[in-house]
This record gives C-alpha cells, sequence and structure tokens, in this order.
C-alpha cells in the first residue's frame, strides 16, 4: 500500500470511482461515509440508468423508473460528483484523465459498464434503435408515436433482434403498449407482427432449456413471432435482411451485442484483456495494484447482471477497508445470482440454479427484486417512491397525453 493511503488524523485516502452504473454507485455509498476517505465519482452521464427497467420505459413506463439523478442518489453523502469521460490512466502516476482534467487516486476503482456491439453489421448503427439507455428508450418511444402521428398506422412489423433477456423484455412488453397507443390515436389499425430474431437455436440461450420454452410459449400466447437460428445481414431504412430472407420493416430494436467499454481497449497495455476484450482481475477483484475493475468490466462469474454488479461493489468497498487499515482481506466469493425476466403483464420467470417459478409469483418475486434493487443504490425511502411509480405512464405525445384532446377516428389500410 502507498503511503499517501495510509489514514491519519491529518490525511484522506483518495478513492476515485469511474462509472456511474450498479457497481459504482454502490461503491460510492458504501464508502461515503467513512471519514478516512475522500470519494469522488466520474460518471459520463448525470443520470443512472436502471438498466432492468428501461424495457418498461420505452413502452409507455414512468422515466423515474430508469433514469434516477445521481446528485440525488448521493444527497446528503459527502461524495465529489463530477461529470467527466475518462480517457487514460497512469497507473505509475496513479492518475486517470479525460480531455480536460486530470484525477489523481490512491484507491481507483473502474466499473465503466459496456457499450452496444453491432458486430460490424452495415446499417444496424445507423437505422436500429436501442434501448441501453434512456435516452434510448425515449428515441424508441418517440418513433412509436411519430410514425401514428406522420402515417396514421403502425409498422407492419416491428423486430426486435437478441432474444436474451432484454429482448424478451421487450417483445412481451411491446404488442399491448402498440394496441394502447393505437386506440389513443384512434386508429383502426391493420394486422402487424412482432419479430423476436436470435442467433441462437433458442431464446433465452443463457437459460435452462426448460426456461426458453416456457418462456416461448408465453410469448406465442402474447403475438409474437420467435424467429431462431436467425443471423443479421445488414439493415436499411426499410427493410431488415437476414440470411436467405428480408423483413419489410422500419422498426429494429437491436439488443442482441455488448461489448466492454472501450477505455480498456484504448488503454491496454495497463491491463490484461481476455478474448472478448475483458479485464482479468486477481482475487480481490484488482487489475493492478489498488486498482478495482467491476461488473461488466471484469472477467468473473456471472458478470453482466446487476446483482453481481452489487455484489462486486460491496466486496471492493469492504476489501479497500480493508487494505487501507490493514486488516485481514479475504478473497471475493461470487454468489449465485437469482435471474428474474417479465415475459408480459403480471408474467415472470425467476431462476436460480435449478429453482425455478412461472407466471404470477415470478412477477411478485420481480416487483420485490426492483424494490431491492432501488434501494441497493438509494435510501429505502427514496426506493419506494421510485417502485410505486411503476403503474404510471408517460408520452410525450400531445395526442396521448392525459386530457389531451383525441383526434377524429380514422381506418388505415
Amino acid at each position: 500500500m502507498a503511503d499517501t493511503a495510509q489514514s491519519s488524523a491529518n490525511t484522506q485516502t483518495n478513492v476515485v470511482i469511474v462509472g456511474g452504473g450498479f457497481a459504482g454507485v454502490r461503491a460510492a455509498r458504501k464508502l461515503a461515509p467513512h471519514r478516512e476517505l475522500a470519494v469522488t465519482l466520474i460518471s459520463a452521464e448525470p443520470t443512472f440508468s436502471y438498466y432492468p427497467q428501461l424495457y418498461h420505459s420505452a413502452t409507455g413506463g414512468s422515466r423515474s423508473e430508469s433514469a434516477l439523478p445521481l446528485t440525488g442518489l448521493l444527497a446528503g453523502l459527502p461524495v465529489k460528483l463530477a461529470h467527466d469521460t475518462i480517457a487514460t490512466i497512469d497507473p505509475a502516476a496513479r492518475t486517470v484523465a479525460s480531455a480536460g482534467a486530470t484525477y489523481a487516486y490512491d484507491q481507483l476503482i473502474l466499473a465503466l459498464g459496456s457499450v452496444t456491439n453491432y458486430f460490424g453489421i452495415q446499417g444496424l448503427p445507423e437505422f436500429s434503435y436501442d434501448i441501453k439507455s434512456p435516452a434510448g428508450a425515449e428515441r424508441f418511444k418517440r418513433h412509436l408515436h411519430k410514425q401514428l402521428v406522420d402515417e396514421q398506422r403502425p409498422d407492419l412489423n416491428y423486430v426486435v433482434v437478441g432474444a436474451g433477456p432484454t429482448g424478451v423484455e421487450l417483445s412481451a412488453a411491446l404488442g399491448s403498449y402498440l394496441h394502447y397507443i393505437t386506440k389513443k390515436h384512434h386508429l383502426n389499425a391493420p394486422k402487424y407482427s412482432i419479430d423476436l430474431v436470435e442467433a441462437a437455436p433458442r431464446i433465452l440461450p443463457r437459460s435452462a432449456e426448460a426456461t426458453s420454452a416456457r418462456v416461448a410459449r408465453q410469448l406465442g400466447r402474447l403475438g409474437v413471432n420467435i424467429m431462431t437460428a436467425q443471423t443479421v445481414q445488414a439493415e436499411t431504412a426499410d427493410a431488415l435482411q437476414l440470411a436467405g430472407q428480408s423483413l419489410a420493416t422500419k422498426t429494429v430494436v437491436w439488443t442482441a451485442g455488448i461489448a466492454n467499454n472501450p477505455f480498456f481497449k484504448a488503454n491496454e497495455t495497463h491491463f490484461t484483456l481476455s478474448k472478448n476484450g475483458h479485464v482479468e482481475v486477481d482475487a480481490h477483484l484488482q487489475a493492478g495494484p489498488d486498482v478495482y475493475v467491476l461488473g461488466d468490466n471484469a472477467v468473473t462469474q456471472y458478470a453482466g447482471l446487476a446483482e453481481t454488479a452489487v455484489q462486486n461493489a460491496d466486496y471492493a468497498a469492504a476489501d479497500l477497508l480493508a487494505a487501507v487499515h490493514h486488516g485481514p482481506r479475504r478473497p471475493f466469493q461470487p454468489a449465485l445470482p437469482t435471474s428474474v425476466i417479465p415475459v408480459g403483464e403480471h408474467w415472470a420467470v425467476a431462476e436460480r440454479g435449478s429453482l425455478r417459478l412461472y407466471g404470477f409469483p415470478g412477477y411478485v418475486l420481480r416487483r420485490l427484486g426492483d424494490l431491492v434493487g432501488y434501494a441497493d443504490i438509494e435510501s429505502w425511502p427514496k426506493a419506494l417512491s421510485v417502485w410505486l411509480a411503476d403503474g404510471r405512464r408517460e408520452d410525450d405525445c400531445p395526442i396521448c397525453q392525459p386530457g389531451a384532446s383525441q383526434p377524429t377516428p380514422q381506418a388505415t389500410g
């Protein structure tokens, strides 16, 4: 441990956390109350994205469920918040830097999250939508309403690419939302389809086969057309090209690919990267002396889940404090997470190892899980307030807003 990391009556250990997601915010909240630490949280975005509810915000749910201001999450805590994008790291100088500022650290926590990966497929960056961020969810929702206003009809085909949890959640919720807003616009809509496209032989390829089969049946009841073993070749403004067929559509949502934050590739001389670009860490979740790498960025068991990111943050906070106080440091032990995927209204599948719940019991577990999820990153009273916003609708469309005058009913064909 460097001399600067030793606490005394007049010296604080300077802790810099990069990333305003689950791991970063959780670590900041855990470490901030310790007076021997000076905590700085650096985030490229001013808001925290609650990923489990982004699909719901994209289909009419309240923004407050998925976009929480960081200032609110850290209110009352001695945390210095910086809105900045870190580009480089210098472990020898113990600094990280953006284009305009340099931040010195004694202890560093990197939890930058992942980015969308289009795998070089032509047209996807230009024409597809994503719901990986609150801004992306809002852009997709505005597209749905604008299409009804401009064309007086919904799209003929809505295509969700990627049948992991996000793709399943969105495709399951999309049908009821389209029905709701089409009715609000007083349009007698022609028949449209919702296609869920997956390159693997089955949906939810990381879940048990029994879970995939059960969810596929539920999606079928919701009118979702499942297309497995299908690879995307390209997208244009009005079509998605698959291997061997073309789908006429102006609405493609890409949920199929993620990649590690490009910060690590840009600074790969300071990290050991796996084949997929994630960071190799030791038994203390460190990539080097006093540098923790958490959540989606690290090669750890169960990475990619919010629950895992929170577990990483809790461990790193405890380990960092043990190091500062020269106490015993125990290795990280990954905990088996619980996966809960909503599939339509009041229906979800919960999976933990070989244990599974389907239907309404799964939905109840998901609702309780969201309450705990909000409490992981803010106080219980505030968490309860956000959690109770689940039933509120929020649409910017002037026709769909409560109290708005309704258009004259029209038939479309």
